[in-house]
């Protein structure tokens, strides 16, 4: 194959893949990325794990708060939080609601991704 023929099907693949497609890039080449949750994680302030019942028809629930990151990431460390830790729990306005009394599981599994935190 000639490298006209060769970048001719790259041009012709490149319009009609979204933008942002380099057509010289090959995948093969490139170096694997840095785990970005590890550099976001120590950009990340101090999130607090808090204890509450109140409010909650006598159920307890531990609430990590202050997340400054989007919400979309809080929503994903909260599923791998709710997958390690075998639990329940939701997102809401920035902040992760695990069901149960489960700070300290809560505080390891935190300090294991990298994330500066404290028990409340």
């Amino acid at each position: 194959m000639s490298q006209a023929q060769s970048d001719d099907w790259r041009a012709r693949l490149a319009a009609l893949m979204p933008d942002g497609y380099a057509a010289d890039s090959t995948e093969q080449n490139a170096e694997p990325q840095n785990n970005t949750s590890t550099t976001k994680a120590h950009a990340q302030g101090r999130l607090d794990i808090v204890f509450e019942r109140k409010g909650r028809a006598g159920k307890s629930a531990t609430i990590v708060c202050g997340f400054t990151m989007p919400d979309d990431e809080v929503e994903d460390l909260a599923s791998k939080m709710k997958r390690r830790l075998g639990t329940g729990g939701s997102v809401r306005g920035g902040e992760i609601l695990i069901q149960g009394d489960r700070r300290q599981a809560v505080l390891d599994f935190l300090t294991a991704e990298g994330y500066k935190a404290r028990i409340i």
